[in-house]
């Protein structure tokens, strides 16, 4: 089934084998290929040369590196808007996206891809596309594939049959949902700064000698953009903690409010240039609502050792 011209229309693909993905990611790039739709696709090492080996060369299909891609989501919304509008630029009637995350996203930091994913059904609406979301069942945990039913409408399958997703939720619910966030191990630590309502400068000083080299910068900008954001529009005390350890430092900011009404906020620019620089330059933020408040989580560093092969774009 082709979606409707216009807008944007995302589907998953939860496959169980090669001979699944590429009985539905061949013909989905080969379409576009016949019918002048630029693709870009976004995927490991191996499935790359799957892909490729498949496909005539020539056709006009973009290939991205996951593990490259895949760092930050609010970067990644970020290249696709810049990709997809020069494709459109350029005369084309409507691009084609084909994404498979790298198995490293699946661990600590999936809370904001799956916000990724869900903001995405609105986000790209302004396009005319249609991506295919790749997700194998054989690696992916069943928490994660949960939270794929719920931000893909449609579930795509062999042969150009669809299935509706009935556990999709429109994305304004969905962001909106206080949805707890996996705890980072340190915070089960004693914080080695915690602070009650901190100026900006106080908050930087605190956190300054804790983070080095080029996560430095992104963590002082997250810092601040939270304190202030806190002050200004979180309702009582405002308290900010840090922890170090393992090669990376976590510092939370808690205030007694409801957070920011914006669903989007932090993912794309629109919905709040602070919130989004900190999405753009930290290696993770988790943004979670309970009944004691809203809590902004920065990590600079990472849980997951990066095992990806770095490589540049190319085109066949």
């Amino acid at each position: 089934m082709s979606p409707l011209p216009g807008g944007h229309r995302h589907d998953a693909v939860c496959h169980d084998s090669a001979e699944h993905l590429l009985g539905v990611a061949v013909p989905f790039l080969r379409g576009g290929i016949t019918v002048g739709e630029p693709a870009v696709v976004t995927l490991g090492g191996c499935t790359t040369s799957l892909i490729r080996a498949a496909l005539p060369p020539g056709g006009g299909v973009t290939f991205l590196d996951a593990d490259t891609v895949y760092t930050r989501p609010a970067a990644l919304i970020r290249q696709y808007r810049d990709l997809i509008g020069g494709h459109l630029a350029d005369g084309a009637p409507r691009v084609r996206i084909l994404g498979e995350p790298p198995r490293e996203v699946f661990g600590p930091a999936w809370d904001w891809w799956a916000r990724y994913e869900s903001a995405v059904n609105h986000v790209y609406d302004e396009f005319p596309v249609w991506s295919l979301c790749v997700y194998d069942t054989r690696v992916t945990p069943d928490r994660v594939l949960t939270d794929v039913r719920r931000t893909h409408p449609h579930s795509f399958l062999p042969g150009g049959r669809y299935a509706v997703n009935r556990d999709y939720t429109d994305p304004a619910g969905y962001l909106g949902e206080p949805r707890p966030v996996r705890p980072d191990p340190l915070q089960a630590t004693a914080p080695v700064a915690d602070l009650i309502d901190p100026s900006g400068a106080v908050a930087r000083d605190a956190v300054r000698g804790l983070v080095t080299g080029p996560a430095l910068d992104g963590m002082l900008l997250g810092i601040t953009e939270a304190v202030t954001n806190a002050h200004r529009h979180g309702k009582g005390a405002v308290r900010l903690r840090a922890w170090q350890g393992g090669g990376r430092v976590v510092v939370t900011v808690t205030d007694e409010g409801p957070g920011p009404g914006d669903p989007f906020a932090g993912l794309v620019q629109a919905a709040g240039n602070g919130l989004w620089l900190s999405h753009l330059f930290c290696d993770h933020v988790a943004l979670e609502r309970d009944a004691d408040g809203f809590t902004v989580r920065l990590t600079a560093g990472s849980q997951a050792a990066d095992t990806g092969t770095r490589t540049t774009a190319s085109k066949t």
